[in-house]
């Protein structure tokens, strides 16, 4: 993302009212994570009052506080840290229990005899299982690592919408800020102008001044009046911004005040000091410092760990599995020895003069039948008795795939490059912001003394005019003129001194430096 800050107070307006409307309609900082509507606070909680004095960084801090755009850059890091956790629990065995329970009906074979009845059958099977991958081309390993960086850039990304809010906060600020000192100036010579309305009117009944000099006095009245309006209005809804952009009620707004610091003269600062605007120096810094920087290189680093794990798939995968398994049958019964059944036979010989040949002979065989009972098989018992063990390995070697590996790599390949190249263009926006920033700051410590100088020739060339006015010597358009340029010079001079400020904000910020006035 660009971290670039939009260019404050562009327009150059000939009127106050124009340079204020061009001045607070532009947008904050740009790229910030500023939500369309205004930010809200946590979920749940509402709006605070705004009571007290504001300064810029009780507005920084509330706003980090209480900002959606934060909190949703949170939920997002937790989002990641769970899938990171899911990667390292892929790492483990799996482990299953099952148990079923089915009615047969009519013939039916029974599972432990094999034997077809003309039954009722009801049969459970119950089974342990667990599987484990000993061996997958690292891929398992390397999502755990990839999924670490990828929590790890999540978190960063928590710094850069809190900087992101910071900007924004702080340009807003200043923006209201700007508003307030404009109308100050703007009511300062309001005054005057109605002390030349009044004095006009003594001049006209003396009969030292035509009619058309007071006319136009008061024309020049009505129109600072309709300049302080717009000036007020343009303060209302800086304002406004500042108090939706903190969460604050809005109903509040008119009671939020800011604290007015005493900036010093921009021209007491050395642009090119090494404690200042350097920009070389302070793009050293943010390059260390600066979260986007961080998180753009840990994505480069998670695409290579993609590319790691696209290659892992041309590797054989090695699982083991094992189990434990049993069951029970309603139809099988269990047989029991009860008693032994004591039998006789008699012994044959041989005799030719029996019939037959054959005759008694005085010994006999005694045999022992055994007796059995069939009795019910109990459940638990059945559990026992049919019990097995499993252990087993099974390996998958790819071949062929539809070249969905080999793609894959490719899609990875190209991944990395993209995360490369979003790394330097941050890198490269960066260098790009800080030197804008350091030249805008520049061009309105410039602009600003060459104002300041303005001013000074320009107050002595209205004093002269006011002279020459009020005798009846000049013009109302003429001196019109004359007020109208110190009117632009002067709001040249503040436009210039609040972008340097803003502009030197961003640079100490970019250094590490919080944002105070």
């Amino acid at each position: 993302m660009n971290r670039s800050t939009t260019t404050l107070f562009k327009a150059r307006p000939l009127a106050m009212a124009g340079l204020v409307g061009a001045l607070l309609a532009l947008p904050p900082v740009a790229n910030a994570q500023t939500p369309t509507a205004p930010p809200a606070a946590t979920l749940g909680k509402q709006p605070q009052p705004a009571t007290g004095t504001w300064t810029l960084q009780r507005a920084v801090d509330y706003a980090l506080q209480n900002n959606l755009t934060v909190r949703q850059s949170e939920l997002t890091a937790q989002q990641q840290e769970a899938t990171q956790r899911l990667n390292r629990a892929a790492l483990l065995p799996t482990a299953g229990l099952s148990g079923t329970q089915g009615f047969n009906f009519g013939t039916n074979r029974d599972p432990f005899t094999n034997q077809f009845q003309q039954l009722n059958v009801r049969t459970n099977n119950f089974s342990a299982t667990a599987q484990v991958t000993l061996f997958s081309g690292f891929q398992l390993r390397n999502a755990v690592k990839q999924g670490e960086l990828d929590a790890q850039a999540a978190r960063v990304d928590i710094v850069k919408a809190r900087n992101d809010l910071s900007l924004n906060v702080a340009s807003s600020f200043l923006q209201l800020l700007l508003a307030q000192e404009l109308i100050r100036a703007s009511e300062a010579r309001l005054g005057t102008v109605r002390d030349q309305v009044t004095r006009s009117e003594k001049l006209l009944k003396a009969g030292a001044v035509a009619e058309g000099n007071l006319l136009d006095s008061r024309a020049q009245l009505a129109g600072e009046e309709r300049t302080l309006v717009t000036a007020q209005n343009q303060r209302d809804l800086a304002q406004l911004t500042l108090v939706q952009l903190l969460n604050l009620d809005p109903a509040t707004a008119t009671q939020f005040q800011v604290e007015v610091p005493a900036l010093p003269d921009p021209t007491s600062y050395t642009t090119a000091s090494p404690d200042g605007l350097d920009p070389n120096a302070t793009f050293e810094l943010a390059r260390q410092n600066q979260p986007e920087i961080k998180a753009a290189e840990l994505r480069v680093q998670s695409a290579r760990r993609g590319i790691d794990i696209a290659r892992g798939a041309y590797y054989p995968r090695l699982t083991m599995a094992g189990g434990v398994q049993t069951g029970f049958s309603s139809v099988r019964n269990q047989q029991l020895r009860v008693a032994d059944n004591v039998l006789e036979v008699p012994v044959f010989q041989i005799d030719p003069a029996a019939p037959g040949g054959y005759a008694p002979s005085p010994y006999v065989l005694v045999s022992s039948q055994p007796a059995f009972e069939m009795l019910p098989y109990n459940f638990f018992d059945q559990l026992a008795d049919n019990r097995g063990e499993f252990i087993q390995f099974s390996l998958n070697i790819p071949i062929l795939n539809g070249l969905q590996t080999r793609v894959g790599v490719q899609r990875a390949q190209v991944n990395i490059q993209q995360a490369e190249l979003r790394s330097e263009q941050t890198r490269l926006q960066l260098r790009q912001t800080i030197q804008q920033s350091f030249a805008d700051a520049l061009a309105a410590q410039r602009r600003f003394a060459a104002s300041a100088r303005q001013v000074e020739a320009l107050k002595l060339a209205f004093r002269n005019a006011e002279i020459r006015f009020n005798n009846g010597l000049l013009n109302g358009t003429d001196f019109n003129i004359a007020r109208n340029n110190l009117t632009a010079a002067e709001s040249d001079m503040i436009q210039a001194k609040y972008e340097f400020f803003f502009r030197r904000k961003v640079l100490e910020f970019y250094q590490g430096k919080p944002l105070a006035l």
